[in-house]
């Protein structure tokens, strides 16, 4: 039986390179995004116009797709932002605006699926948070702090979840080359302490970036996660980022702290 699956930031991407290989794969993708568009024709892809700040927009889409498949079986919440400066100088408005797309909109995704879900006794939910949400970056504290907002939400709710036949997953990409760096916002003005400091970080974080790998490497681990019989509850694609997840969680904090800070500031 086809696999039936929402995913939203579907234009670009990551999300549009895991629409693709999904679709690829035998299963039918939904792929939301602002944009309504979909950068290739793949019969196995239906693009809808969906943004995650409106819940009504969410809603309907997740009605349209009952209404024409008859379930959903899996959502991938992937729709993202980023904006860039120091703490400091960045605007409440500016980290609001951070966790509304990153964090709030990936809840109202899951708000609208888990009646489905629950209705029809099973369902897969995927988020794609980041190592960020492990390893914050300083100059990107809100956005590093969304995404462990976002990890946080899902692994609770595996728990909160358990024997309705709806399981989690949370995907964590390291660095990885799309035109998230290009429009990502900088919230730094000109003229403040940390400008030096701050051109060496971004110099940094952008070739790392730009140098990153290829999209399809964090479609691949979605699709092996809803391919799995029980989905594994975190996943780290390739095997350095893996290493840097586990330095994390053995490393004493001002270890790692420091180490963090000799190479980004």
């Amino acid at each position: 039986m086809e696999t039936i699956v929402l995913i939203t930031g579907g234009s670009s991407g990551i999300g549009a390179a895991t629409a693709v290989l999904l679709a690829n794969s035998g299963m039918k993708v939904y792929a939301g995004s602002r944009r309504g568009t979909s950068p290739v024709t793949h019969k196995g892809i239906v693009p809808i116009t969906l943004d995650v700040n409106d819940e009504e927009a969410l809603k309907a889409a997740v009605d349209k797709i009952v209404a024409e498949e008859g379930r959903l079986d899996a959502v991938i919440c992937n729709a993202g932002n980023g904006i860039y400066g120091p703490v400091e100088y960045t605007s409440e408005k500016d980290a609001r605006a951070q966790f509304e797309t990153c964090f709030f909109g990936s809840l109202k995704t899951i708000h609208a699926c888990l009646p489905v879900f629950r209705a029809q006794g099973h369902g897969r939910i995927i988020t794609i948070t980041s190592v960020m949400a492990v390893l914050q970056l300083p100059f990107q504290v809100y956005y590093s702090s969304a995404k462990a907002a976002l990890l946080a939400l899902t692994e609770g709710l595996r728990m909160e979840l358990k024997g309705t036949g709806i399981q989690c997953c949370s995907i964590l990409p390291g660095d990885v080359a799309t035109e998230f760096t290009q429009v990502r916002k900088n919230t730094a003005p000109d003229g403040t302490p940390y400008d030096a400091r701050i051109r060496k970080n971004l110099q940094k974080i952008e070739k790392d970036e730009l140098g990153g790998m290829k999209p399809e490497v964090i479609g691949k681990a979605v699709l092996k996660q809803l391919r799995k019989k029980k989905m594994s509850v975190r996943v780290i694609p390739r095997i350095d980022y893996k290493a840097v997840g586990l330095l994390t969680r053995i490393l004493p904090e001002s270890w790692k702290l420091a180490l963090i800070n000799s190479l980004y500031s």
